[in-house]
């Protein structure tokens, strides 16, 4: 499975995700794409699931049917994140095309 972490998507989140490929927006030097460009730019580029911590996403662009599925962390704190990376990367990995899907962190 292709995943791309958008900016702000904790990079240490990528250990729990070792069995696929993770590629960062920034690390493809896509970081000044404006967010309809970035979504279209990762679906050409065959990616299969889209990582972020931008919760306005879903009010700024169409995030449904798209031909990846998008996961939306909803904090960018890893502390907050880290005691649940096996859920969260179980969902990343069973992400279905054309999904989204929102990840609340418990406080």
């Amino acid at each position: 499975m292709r995943i791309l972490f958008d900016q702000g998507t904790p990079f240490p989140l990528r250990r729990g995700l070792e069995d696929h490929e993770v590629e960062t927006v920034f690390r493809l030097g896509w970081s000044r794409y404006k967010n309809g460009l970035l979504l279209r730019q990762a679906e050409e580029a065959g990616y299969n699931v889209f990582v972020t911590t931008d919760q306005k996403l879903k009010y700024q662009q169409q995030v449904t049917n798209r031909k990846l599925a998008i996961v939306v962390i909803l904090t960018t704190s890893w502390p907050k994140i880290q005691p649940f990376i096996a859920e969260l990367c179980a969902i990343i990995t069973r992400a279905e095309v054309g999904a989204y899907i929102e990840f609340p962190i418990p406080e």
